[in-house]
């Protein structure tokens, strides 16, 4: 029975379980809340805006693609054990080689 609970899919709706019954708990012993006019309004520096939607901007996104992708090469090529297995790291250098080539192109 003991080891039975520690399958992945078990210990998972174990812990799922607690979290709700925690979150059921502190739900009912915390204050009530109190909605008052303009508690959800938008607020900067003493003045009422509107809410606009937000821009976001991914200019950053291929640099840390980029990093992303040599630090994993990296461990995975540190990780490699030596012998006919080593060809398969030399294969995913290609290949990382290859992604980091079509980054760079865009």
């Amino acid at each position: 029975m003991g080891q039975l609970l520690l399958l992945p899919p078990i210990a998972f709706f174990v812990f799922l379980l607690v979290s709700f019954l925690v979150y059921r708990l502190s739900t009912a012993q915390g204050p009530r809340p109190n909605p008052q006019a303009g508690k959800l309004a938008s607020y900067a520096c003493g003045e009422n805006i509107r809410g606009e939607k937000a821009q976001y901007g991914y200019h950053l996104f291929h640099f840390a693609f980029f990093f992303t992708i040599l630090h994993v090469a990296a461990l995975v090529i540190a990780t490699v054990p030596s012998g006919y297995i080593a060809l398969v790291g030399i294969t995913y250098l290609v290949i990382t080689f290859i992604a980091v080539v079509i980054l760079l192109a865009d």
